[in-house]
């Protein structure tokens, strides 16, 4: 209890209590953890290990498209190569690559179901830079 402390555990007690409120009020953010940088083949080749896991994984664009599902939502899908082996990303809005290098950060799923649709391998992207 408070009130039980020693006066400088309870000035300890407040200012901590301040700092904190202070880092909320002025909005500080925790660091986002980045994803383990991999590359398409070595994701392909052991995607057990991967599955559920953020990456981040650099490449080449191929087999870009751009969609608009029945909902309304704009979406698109590109492969990601290594110049080996390439592995598929999907991301909601418009693609910000359209050819050349990328950096993709997003969840890597060895399967997922989405509705009456089955994809595997794949990397929902969180984040795609333009090389």
């Amino acid at each position: 209890m408070l009130a039980e402390r020693s006066r400088p555990a309870r000035r300890l007690a407040r200012s901590s209590l301040g700092i904190c409120l202070l880092a909320l009020l002025l909005g500080a953010q925790p660091v986002a953890a980045q994803g383990v940088k991999t590359s398409p083949g070595e994701i392909l080749s052991n995607p057990d290990r991967f599955d559920h896991q953020t990456v981040t994984v650099v490449g080449t664009v191929m087999n870009l498209q751009e969609r608009v599902s029945k909902a309304g939502n704009a979406y698109y899908t590109l492969d990601l190569s290594d110049g080996g082996q390439a592995i598929r990303v999907f991301s909601f809005g418009k693609a910000s690559c359209r050819t050349g290098g990328a950096a993709v950060e997003g969840v890597f799923t060895k399967v997922k179901q989405q509705g009456r649709y089955t994809f595997y391998n794949e990397i929902e992207a969180t984040r795609v830079t333009c090389h």
